[in-house]
């Protein structure tokens, strides 16, 4: 009954989107737009009692008097009442501001933050931000989206899930939400079918799945135990391509597909892809369930005002993790970063309960380029794992050049003629300036008696990296014109594009590097026989056999961060002032990551028509940690969010497989030759240990109750926080230093600052011993320097830090906690301005 709603309500949204477009094309002085409007009344989540609540009860046929007590009601996520009256009061104050005016409103929430979307002209905006109910009136903003062996890089087979009674149970009884393009129900990584074991539902999951023609009924399963889709924000611009975006929670991008799977996707599903077999996918809890909550869209990507409906509506379902692998494509303005709709209605879902992971973004290397800003956000960047694929060309010359692509090698021991396409043409004549014919999209302009048998010469161009061209329509021609393989340079206006690894049917290697382009072409060129007089070719000299590059080697130095991950120190505000606050959070596997993908999507063309895709970025990293949060969750169900944060962070790994320090990639272009020592706001606390955070011994726990109190203490900010939460902010408020968080990071150190952290053993009893390094220009002492903790109970640290002396670049250090029960706690330190005191102490 819900979902037959909601399909009427996108119906009569679409029809008047429509409706107000054809009339506003009319008015050429009005322009339209979404706004995101917040009331000052507390939603449901923070519901507390308010002058006047008590009479809602009797208004809606109850006699239940409201709880007077100054904490939140326990309101369970069936009970429709306060919701219900929250969506009277939006209708009834649009009837009242914008009367005989047109107007559409798209969502009303109530769950997570009390408030309503609405498709208005900024005049409607404006009146509605004069009444004294409404609290924010925000322009509705764009975001973007930003495995086969991960499971097995990160020990889970022979640790975290044998601790979970092996993939068959890891991860049960957890739901993750997924807020993204969709999903490709078909998907065998989604099925439910393939597990001997009982699989219901979660009691505590009351989500649905839409039912329409994209998405029909049985979709849905024990697995995929809820599906919905939101754009009503994407309709009312007319933007909404109903052919390629699907009014359903289908994915016809492949994004979603991949992120779950790579989160929560079966155990043991077969990789095949062109034809070869790259071995068994699995997710990392494989036996959560998956919840899709579609706000990304191919065409246009997303808005906040869809996304934020998603979130609220996760929430109200019962979902336990959520996983954004989304960003916003601006940094939010106003008085700090954490102030936009979306990290607010986040805020509300981790007082519900629900853990939040979002990717950091794909802007690195720079300095302050993340893009997830919040501290009850766990934020994660992209690094490598071990696994890679080799591929290469071996040229007649005796020179071996290095490339890339899934494809098999030529004949073992036998070389091939290499002819260029551009000398190869129907018609006998050469055109080196036609970018089109170097690519060998079309097989008609080519001279099929010329390339049968031998390897084919394409160039890779800047359309590759646009989609006006593709590898596996080269492929094709090559296919059709009898060749043996292909070989593709790289055109020199491609500067600093990463490859991933390509899949191809037959022979084939693309040469990444420019420079290796100049050497293969200059002895192709070089070994050409022309004729005297006419100038045209009459030999083609040149040979090469193609390695090829099915097989995987796991000898890569690993993990490293990449260099597109995003990077802190975490922007503050829109002037990048730093805020106290670590991100990213941590870093996991992002880099080529094996996954499903679904069977219209359309992200990535070389992978078009496969049942799975290898992708890299944040995106990829984020339902990684996802999905271990759900083992986590699954073994300590009372697990507060940040409990779940701080055994992610105090147990990440510091060091790479060569026990050697992690690297992080400093620039865009040859990034291997540009590379240094991780620091915190490349890495965060490290790199993801699902085995160590099953075991973390000791937690940094943070309530909503603190990171409230962390916003009261923004100069300026109690309006805004009484507009998002409907809570007023006290006399005595925090910073950044001040929450509980598994990391210290001070923007500004005056000469001198203590700062306390508490943590709670969920281990046995256990004495510890604390050791540290200092940041560069900062001395640190630690009180106590060991300490007996019982099971069960906390202990207060004191950290204090004084400048030694004056400099405005960031230093980092260490603190950390050594268990004699074998458990080792990581303090991450930075400190980016210091200041020193004039006065020499003794």
């Amino acid at each position: 009954m819900g979902g037959l709603y909601y399909l009427v309500h996108l119906m009569v949204v679409l029809c008047l989107g429509l409706c107000l477009s054809l009339r506003i094309q009319s008015q050429e002085d009005v322009v339209t737009a979404v706004y995101i409007v917040t009331l000052k009344q507390a939603p449901v989540i923070h519901y507390y009692n308010e002058l006047g609540l008590e009479s809602i009860g009797s208004r809606h046929g109850s006699t239940e008097r409201l709880n007077r007590l100054q904490k939140p009601r326990n309101i369970s996520r069936s009970d429709r009442q306060y919701a219900s009256y929250l969506n009277h009061v939006h209708d009834s104050l649009l009837r009242r501001v914008l009367h005989g005016e047109n107007y559409l409103k798209l969502y009303s929430y109530h769950y997570l933050i009390n408030g309503f979307a609405v498709f208005v002209t900024p005049q409607q905006a404006e009146k509605l931000s004069r009444r004294h109910e409404v609290a924010n009136v925000v322009l509705d903003f764009s975001v973007r989206t930003a495995t086969t062996h991960t499971p097995e890089f990160l020990g889970l087979p022979r640790g975290a899930w044998i601790q979970d009674g092996g993939p068959e149970f890891a991860g049960e009884g957890i739901v993750v939400g997924f807020i993204d393009t969709g999903i490709d129900p078909t998907h065998p990584s989604f099925s439910d079918d393939n597990s001997e074991n009982a699989y219901p539902v979660p009691a505590h999951f009351s989500g649905i799945c839409e039912v329409t023609r994209d998405f029909p009924s049985g979709s849905c399963n024990r697995k995929l135990i809820g599906a919905r889709h939101f754009a009503a924000s994407a309709i009312t611009r007319g933007i909404f391509n109903a052919t390629q975006d699907y009014a359903s929670p289908f994915d016809g991008d492949g994004h979603g597909t991949h992120t779950a799977s790579i989160a929560a996707g079966n155990h043991g599903i077969p990789v095949i892809v062109a034809g070869h077999h790259f071995g068994n996918a699995s997710g990392m809890a494989p036996r959560a369930h998956i919840a899709v909550y579609k706000a990304l869209y191919k065409s246009f990507g997303g808005f906040a005002a869809d996304v934020v409906a998603a979130i609220d509506q996760a929430a109200q379902d019962g979902v336990d993790i959520i996983s954004l692998s989304i960003t916003p494509n601006r940094r939010p303005p106003g008085i700090a970063t954490f102030f936009n709709p979306i990290d607010m209605a986040l805020l509300s879902a981790v007082k519900a309960g629900m853990f939040v992971v979002q990717a950091a973004g794909n802007t690195g290397p720079s300095p302050t380029s993340v893009s997830s800003f919040s501290p009850w956000i766990f934020t994660v960047g992209a690094a490598t794992h071990d696994r890679s694929y080799n591929n290469s060309l071996v040229l007649g010359n005796n020179i071996t050049i290095y490339g890339v692509g899934l494809a098999p090698g030529t004949e073992e021991g036998k070389m091939y003629t290499l002819v260029s396409a551009l000398h190869v043409l129907s018609n006998g004549t050469t055109d080196e300036n036609n970018m089109y014919v170097s690519e060998c999209q079309d097989p008609s302009i080519l001279n099929q008696d010329l390339i049968q048998g031998n390897l084919l010469i394409c160039s890779y161009s800047i359309r590759f990296v646009l989609g006006l061209s593709s590898v596996k329509q080269a492929l094709q021609t090559a296919k059709n014109l009898s060749a043996v393989g292909v070989v593709f340079y790289m055109d020199p206006y491609v500067i600093g594009f990463q490859l991933n690894p390509t899949p191809m049917g037959i022979p084939g290697v693309i040469i990444p590097s420019t420079e290796d382009s100049k050497i293969f072409l200059q002895y192709y060129n070089s070994s050409l026989e022309r004729d005297g007089s006419s100038k045209n070719i009459v030999k083609f000299g040149a040979v090469a056999s193609i390695l090829g590059g099915l097989k995987a080697n796991y000898n890569n130095p690993a993990p490293k961060v990449m260099y597109y991950s995003a990077r802190g120190p975490d922007p503050e505000d829109s002037f990048l002032d730093d805020a106290d606050i670590l991100k990213p959070n941590l870093v996991a596997p992002g880099n080529c990551i094996w996954a499903a993908w679904s069977s219209l999507g359309t992200d990535s063309i070389e992978f078009q028509g496969e049942s799975f895709a290898m992708m890299s970025g944040t995106s990829m990293a984020a339902p990684h940690v996802a999905g271990v949060a759900a083992l986590i969750k699954q073994k300590f169900p009372g697990f507060s969010p940040s409990a779940i944060g701080s055994a992610l962070s105090t147990t990440a790994s510091l060091y790479d497989r060569t026990s050697g320090p992690i690297m992080a990639q400093r620039a865009y272009t040859n990034p291997d030759l540009n590379q240094s020592p991780a620091t915190p706001f490349d890495m965060g606390n490290g790199f993801v240990n699902a085995n160590a955070s099953l075991d973390p011994g000791l937690i940094f726990d943070s309530s909503f109750d603190e990171f409230l109190s962390f916003l009261c203490g923004i100069n300026g900010s109690a309006p805004v926080v009484l507009n998002y939460t409907g809570q007023s902010c006290g006399v005595s408020n925090m910073n950044g230093t001040d929450l509980n968080l598994p990391s210290i990071t001070i923007a500004k150190l005056n000469q001198s600052k203590a700062v306390q952290r508490i943590v709670t053993n969920v281990a046995g009893n256990e004495t510890y011993s604390v050791d540290w390094f200092a940041p560069y220009g900062v001395s640190v002492s630690v009180i106590p320097s060991h300490f007996f903790i019982a099971s069960g109970q906390t202990q207060a640290l004191m950290v204090v830090f004084n400048a030694t002396l004056n400099s405005t670049t960031a230093s980092f250090g260490m603190i950390g906690l050594f268990g004699n029960q074998g458990h080792v706690i990581n303090i991450p330190l930075s400190v980016i301005f210091k200041i020193s005191s004039n006065i020499t102490n003794s």
